[in-house]
């Protein structure tokens, strides 16, 4: 199988350390793992944390014009324009001349960006399978965090995408349910995935709860820093706690310096640690520091995400406290779920009681690293891919020949 994997948005460099770029890399690396050919159109891929899987043999990548920070209206026109170029990048793709392949494309695999309407046109005019990855509402989120100057071509070019795709998947119902309005027939909810493979349990005894100045019971984070993922509330936990505990914050974002403030006025800053960005190859080591990890979204309308770094958790067998705002309760609590705590949203008491009841439970907790490694194993991005891969009418087969479905 030759699959053009197209990724136009200009905020995700596929070669990063960004949740948005993690997630590109897993996808490409399962589609590698099934022994696809795979050819990466992009305008951004300059970082080098996946440097590996750029180095892939069976892996091309394909610049797409530049998208720069101009002012918004000039940014969405050149995001625009990059769009467009996909066109002639596919044909020739198709075509196979200097490509390093002998064969056409089988499919196209599109992660769903704000202006990305010409892979899946391209895709359904040549009789190409396509496929589109629906992460976020973008339009809604554009113009809720950052501006958008011409909404009414954002949520034209949607509707292009979606419903010209042969199939569309949606990571989380709410994400599904915002498709489906605006033409996406039928959509399929996949959540996101882990490699089990790099994100594995510590090898060390959990926590026995004592007090020890030598290991902390460690609070742990991960992901982008910024105001939707409420840290500000993982600290304010982290004051009530009181010495004996110590957070790990893995990530870096626009909120961190206002974040290092609030920890200097709780009077905390001496026992968090933060990172900053890391690759996605350093994520496994921090996450076995932790003793208990934490999801502390604030309340949010519309909570439509699928964190990645829930499912990391669980695969490193760690004991979950998350808000309990939208598909986290079916996740962590629902039949067949791993057994997290969720806690009220913005609470920073409930955060730090639950925190305080998991360091008290041993044995609860050495419970909970293995059943938390048994969820994420069926979590594992190789059947995320398959299970979209099963939606396409004429789903591909695996190497050894059977369709799979997660």
């Amino acid at each position: 199988m030759r699959v053009a994997y197209v990724s136009t948005d200009p905020g995700i460099d596929v070669l990063g350390t960004k949740g948005a770029s993690v997630h590109v890399q897993a996808v490409v690396a399962a589609l590698l793992r099934r022994g696809a050919e795979v050819d990466l159109l992009t305008p951004r891929a300059d970082e080098t944390a996946a440097a590996d899987l750029a180095a892939h043999p069976r892996l091309r990548i394909h610049r797409l014009p530049r998208v720069g920070r101009g002012e918004p209206a000039a940014r969405e026109r050149a995001a625009r324009a990059s769009d467009a170029a996909v066109a002639g990048l596919l044909d020739e793709l198709h075509a196979s001349p200097g490509t390093g392949s002998t064969r056409p494309l089988d499919l196209v695999y599109e992660r769903y960006a704000l202006w990305g309407r010409t892979a899946t046109a391209w895709a359904a005019a040549r009789g190409v399978p396509s496929l589109l990855e629906v992460n976020a509402p973008l339009p809604v989120e554009q113009a809720r965090h950052r501006v958008l100057v011409d909404a009414p071509a954002a949520y034209d070019a949607a509707r292009a995408a979606l419903t010209a795709a042969t199939a569309v998947i949606g990571v989380s119902p709410a994400v599904s349910d915002w498709a489906a309005s605006l033409g996406a027939d039928p959509v399929t909810t996949i959540g996101n995935g882990v490699d089990t493979r790099r994100v594995v349990p510590a090898a060390r005894p959990v926590h026995d709860g004592r007090p020890d100045p030598a290991r902390p019971f460690t609070l742990g984070f991960v992901g982008t820093l910024k105001g939707w993922h409420g840290v500000d509330t993982l600290l304010a936990a982290l004051a009530l706690l009181g010495p004996g505990h110590r957070l790990l914050v893995v990530g870096d974002g626009p909120t961190a310096t206002d974040l290092r403030a609030t920890a200097d006025r709780l009077g905390v800053a001496d026992r968090v640690t933060w990172t900053g960005a890391v690759p996605a190859a350093a994520v496994p080591a921090l996450l076995q520091e932790m003793d208990v990890a934490c999801a502390p979204y604030p309340p949010l309308d519309g909570f439509y995400f699928s964190p990645l770094k829930v499912t990391e958790y669980l695969a490193a067998g760690l004991p979950v406290v998350a808000s309990d705002v939208g598909g986290l309760r079916a996740l962590l609590c629902g039949p067949g779920g791993a057994g997290g705590d969720l806690v009220p949203p913005g609470d920073a008491a409930a955060l730090a009681d639950a925190v305080a009841d998991l360091r008290d439970d041993v044995v609860r907790r050495r419970a909970l690293r293995a059943t938390h490694r048994r969820a994420a194993l069926a979590l594992d991005w190789d059947h995320v891919v398959e299970a979209s891969l099963a939606t396409l009418p004429h789903p591909p087969v695996s190497p050894t020949g059977a369709t799979r479905v997660a």
